[in-house]
């Protein structure tokens, strides 16, 4: 079985490569991080949209490139190793995946050619404050027509246009599609170790909202949204991590002390040979869940956490011995190093944090071994 990506998604990664090294230097991530003024790119996310890129998963009859999840997985690595700040991940490997997921004929025909131009930009609220969800934790609450609660925190809750809320409904719970632009949804924008994503606590005062799929099965769709988004995920924490090996090694081939490069001390070989390891670890477990992603297998279950585990100890592993390996002027502002650590620490809580995914890896082993 060959998991590697066909020549037109290797042609698809040089250009994005190339764009976004271009339209995301660190100079644009910084432009974002450090004003409390701007929560994304515009401009990129504009060039991001002009390329067809946020409608690469969805079908061509609803504005899409129609091309699918591994063409995807290209670009999620590249957007990783590009820090970028625009709310891609949101948009596109929860919001767009939970519309294509449970959406009806009716609610995709409004919403993903929007995605695909841009116009919409998505998020998935499910989280209510400290602590991992739980199906029976969930206070938000609607009933058929309306929604009330509050969501905290919501990534790129700060611009989206549009969300996809966990609601409890009945003895049950659903996903609810709801327009931000309304007089009964207030934003408050949150403070994070990385802004250059934005956050937000979203409250819902009887905000209008349609629900997506059935009554009752939103924490089973949701599991299932958030399955996709760990593979996705886990491929833009691969492009981070590669971009810090690489830092690192450029650097220690260009550093000297005591005469010598410091990439000949065994100390800094074994810092970027852990980093190489890890690395190659998480991309084999990545690249099995995008394969388990592409052909809707029933594998998913199982490479999705696994991938997102791997991944999630791959990025922080790189980006600290990243930062370790330009010794003290790696802690400063002005190396760049803390802009991979930042997006590791973040994505790493993204859709649930390490231990949770351990947990669910573990749990659906043991349901399947007994089954």
């Amino acid at each position: 079985m060959n998991f590697d990506f066909s020549d037109d998604q290797k042609a698809l990664k040089d250009q994005a490569r190339k764009f976004l090294a271009d339209k995301s230097s660190a100079k644009a991530v910084r432009g974002v991080l450090e004003n409390a003024e701007v929560s994304f790119d515009k401009a990129l996310w504009k060039g991001v949209a002009d390329l067809g890129w946020l409608g690469v998963s969805i079908p061509e009859e609803h504005g899409g490139l129609g091309l699918g999840r591994l063409e995807l997985c290209v670009l999620a690595e590249e957007m990783g190793r590009a820090v970028a700040p625009i709310p891609f991940a949101s948009t596109l490997y929860f919001f767009t995946e939970a519309v294509l997921l449970a959406g009806s004929d009716a609610q995709k025909g409004a919403v993903l050619p929007k995605i695909a131009d841009g116009s919409v930009i998505g998020c998935f609220a499910v989280s209510e404050g400290p602590g991992a969800p739980q199906a029976s934790s969930i206070k938000t609450a609607f009933d058929g027509a309306t929604l009330s609660g509050v969501k905290i925190p919501v990534t790129d809750g700060d611009c989206a246009t549009h969300a996809v809320v966990l609601a409890k409904e009945g003895a049950g719970t659903s996903l609810v599609l709801v327009d931000l632009n309304q007089p009964g949804v207030k934003r408050e924008t949150l403070k994070t170790l990385d802004p250059s994503r934005g956050h937000a606590r979203l409250t819902f005062e009887k905000a209008r909202g349609e629900r997506l799929g059935a009554a009752g099965q939103g924490w089973a769709l949701a599991e299932q949204v958030l399955d996709r988004a760990a593979v996705l995920i886990a491929f833009e924490q691969i492009g981070g991590s590669q971009a810090c090996l690489d830092m690192a090694v450029d650097f220690a081939k260009n550093r000297y002390a005591f005469s010598r490069q410091i990439a000949s001390f065994q100390a800094i070989k074994h810092k970027l040979a852990d980093m190489y390891v890890a690395i190659e670890v998480a991309r084999s477990n990545a690249y099995y869940g995008a394969w388990a992603l592409s052909t809707d297998a029933s594998e998913l279950s199982l490479a999705a956490p696994a991938a997102r585990v791997a991944a999630c100890e791959a990025y922080y592993l790189a980006s600290k011995e990243n930062i370790q390996t330009h010794g003290g002027m790696g802690f400063t502002w002005d190396v760049d190093c803390h802009l991979f650590y930042r997006r590791a620490k973040l994505l790493a809580v993204q859709a649930g944090a390490p231990p949770v995914w351990k947990e669910k890896l573990v749990s659906r082993l043991e349901r399947r071994n007994a089954a």
